[in-house]
């Protein structure tokens, strides 16, 4: 595994540990169809999120957040609908987060948007 995937594959856990604290349920993880991926899939209430997680070890390229286009962003509203048609369960609303991670020394400094539609 190169050390940009390394990298982004331990971002992507500190992720799920932050929305764990933060009292989400993890409901999927890196789901793909033919269509795409997204990165986690959580409960939170009654609202199903839809999260974008990116990591950076610097800013070199840009924040992990300004790397989240417009395009993305309406690539995972379209994902999240192919996910939900093949769900039993319904949710009162659907959400589209993005999680961003810069590493600082060993550490992460996050970023949660919530509703970054």
């Amino acid at each position: 595994m190169s050390p940009k995937d390394e990298l982004g594959k331990h971002g992507e856990q500190v992720a799920v540990d932050y929305l764990r604290a933060e009292g989400m349920q993890i409901l999927d993880r890196n789901w793909r169809c033919r269509h795409g991926e997204i990165d986690v899939i959580a409960e939170d209430g009654t609202n199903l999120v839809v999260i974008e997680v990116k990591t950076r070890s610097g800013r070199t390229h840009g924040t992990a957040l300004e790397a989240v286009r417009p395009a993305k962003l309406a690539r995972l509203r379209m994902l999240a609908a192919k996910w939900l048609a093949a769900q039993p369960r319904r949710f009162d609303f659907v959400r589209v987060d993005v999680i961003a991670l810069e590493r600082i020394g060993d550490d992460f400094a996050i970023r949660h948007v919530r509703g970054a539609i």
